[in-house]
């Protein structure tokens, strides 16, 4: 038994021994396998890794060479679009540069027309009473009179005078020729108007007179009030010794208006005389002017002015006849007698 025993241990030692030399090989074997699998193994992942990661960057790349695109084509888009928003400002700009200029030069002329208002902002009433004032000397001198310092009554008084002597040269049958009847009515009135108010303030300053250049023009021009109601009868009645009344009556009346103001506005004997005699005789002169020499001196105006713009009329002059000629005619003369024979 006991041999038995220890035969099947050999045997089964025996048996095992090739295995386990086997397996020791093998063992060998599948160590090294491992390690090649592991290493293998491992570089495998790393290489996967880097691709994996390469690929990557190239997406990267990508998607920012298609961002980069994408980036170029907006900024030109933008750059476009900024363009035509720069041309749409600098339009606007010239628009609203334009507008404001109009606006200011609306405003500019607005603004001129209320310097001139205060000097025409009167009511009709206040009008009606001036005139009426400018008719009537005052007394009192030895303080300064007021003066009104508008001009809508002096400005409407010379235009009816305009009108007034229109129509004293259709009554007396003279013809308009190209305007000149109107333009010298108006250029006689509005030169007086001026022209004599300039002169007056300058002779007033030289006289030390309180009085400004508005009120010289308001003061003379409703003193034409009464060279108007003058002119307007004897345009009508045609009587000289009419017009000297109303001339001396009316006429003086108005001018006497004028003196007396001017009188309480300055200060001296000769300064008075100088103004005040300056303007009176101015005045009255005026008037007479306008009654007896105006259309005399509007006719000439315009018979000067046709006689520039008819041509001369066609003149005949006899002349000699060349004897040949003589001939002729005295040859068909004798013809047409024998034939009337």
């Amino acid at each position: 038994m006991a041999g038995s025993g220890v035969g099947s241990r050999t045997l089964t030692t025996a048996d095992w021994g090739g295995f386990e030399d086997n397996m020791q090989a093998g063992g060998g074997a599948a160590v090294i396998d491992m390690e090649n699998m592991d290493d293998t193994s491992g570089s495998s992942f790393e290489d996967m890794g880097e691709i994996h990661q390469r690929m990557k960057e190239d997406e990267e790349e990508g998607d920012g060479d298609v961002v980069t695109e994408e980036g170029e084509e907006d900024g030109a888009f933008l750059g476009m679009k900024g363009l035509k928003g720069q041309l749409g400002r600098q339009v606007a700009d010239e628009m609203w540069q334009a507008g404001k200029r109009q606006a200011s030069k609306a405003f500019n002329l607005y603004a001129n027309i209320d310097i001139l208002r205060p000097y025409f902002d009167v009511e009709p009433a206040q009008v009606r009473s001036r005139l009426l004032e400018s008719m009537i000397p005052v007394r009192m001198i030895n303080f300064p009179q007021k003066i009104a310092g508008e001009l809508y009554g002096p400005l409407m008084l010379v235009f009816t005078m305009v009108a007034i002597l229109l129509h004293g040269m259709k009554s007396s049958g003279t013809v308009i020729v190209e305007g000149t009847l109107m333009g010298t009515a108006i250029g006689t009135c509005f030169g007086y108007w001026l022209g004599i108010s300039s002169l007056i303030y300058f002779l007033a300053y030289l006289c030390n007179a309180q009085i400004t250049m508005l009120q010289t023009l308001s003061l003379l021009g409703y003193g034409l009030f009464g060279h108007c109601m003058v002119l307007l009868v004897t345009y009508n009645i045609h009587f000289h010794s009419l017009f000297y009344v109303f001339w001396l009556c009316i006429g003086g009346l108005s001018t006497l208006r004028m003196v007396a103001v001017l009188l309480s506005r300055t200060v001296g004997q000769t300064q008075r005389l100088i103004l005040c005699g300056s303007i009176a005789a101015l005045h009255m002169l005026f008037l007479l002017y306008l009654h007896f020499a105006y259309h005399k001196v509007v006719e000439g105006i315009l018979v000067t002015l046709d006689g520039q713009n008819v041509a001369p009329p066609f003149q005949r002059v006899a002349r000699d006849l060349a004897m040949g000629t003589n001939s002729v005619v005295n040859t068909t003369a004798h013809v047409l007698s024998i034939q009337a024979r």
